[in-house]
């Protein structure tokens, strides 16, 4: 916040929620990092979901993954198997057409979201009992609200694009224009892309099948 602030020579605050003006810039940070993360696959909001079946149910929710989240890879624990993507008519087939019988999930595929807004899976065949599967996933982290909340992607895109943001608000910046505030934070944002990319090298690999 404080970095922001300065940054359009405003006083520092010691809350987010001090004055009106440094609400609206907390809005605007919230934004840019939305904008950030959707930048590319970033290693710091990646973790893993664990998920355990019952017998007889083929619906899962991704617990506190909200729906903004990707899927990376899924492992069933249990079978020591990856799972593969397929289609809800695939699904639909297998349960309403085909009348697939029970046993070991090996696919799975996505449901809309549960009452919590977290994203919901199906995984097929329908389980016979009890399994792990682990989740690989990108996580959006929820918008930061409190003096305490920790940003976990790289902070100066997030500073920058927001300082850019509110200068295209505010209409003057003292001599730098918007364009060249968009320019700035584009620029610290390619870099973090770069550095974070070199973490999974073979990710940036193209494979044909």
């Amino acid at each position: 916040m404080n970095n922001v602030l300065r940054r359009l020579r405003e006083e520092e605050v010691t809350s987010v929620t001090a004055t009106t003006y440094s609400k609206m810039v907390s809005d605007y940070i919230n934004d840019a990092k939305k904008m950030v993360e959707e930048a590319t696959d970033w290693s710091a909001l990646r973790e893993t979901i664990i998920v355990t079946t019952a017998a007889s149910d083929n619906t899962y929710s991704l617990t506190g993954a909200g729906n903004n989240v990707k899927v990376m890879s899924v492992i069933n624990d249990t079978q020591n198997c990856f799972m593969e993507y397929q289609t809800k008519d695939w699904f639909n087939d297998a349960l309403y057409i085909a009348n697939a019988v029970e046993g070991a999930p090996k696919y799975f595929t996505y449901n809309s979201v549960d009452g919590n807004g977290d994203t919901q899976v199906l995984v097929g065949p329908t389980p016979d009992g009890v399994y792990t599967l682990r989740f690989d996933v990108v996580k959006r982290q929820a918008d930061l609200s409190s003096n305490t909340d920790t940003l976990l992607v790289p902070a100066m895109p997030v500073v920058h694009l927001t300082v850019a943001l509110l200068a295209r608000e505010r209409g003057e910046t003292g001599g730098t224009s918007a364009a060249e505030y968009f320019a700035v934070a584009d620029r610290f944002l390619s870099d973090a892309i770069a550095i974070d990319a070199a973490k999974h090298p073979e990710e940036m690999v193209f494979r044909t099948v």
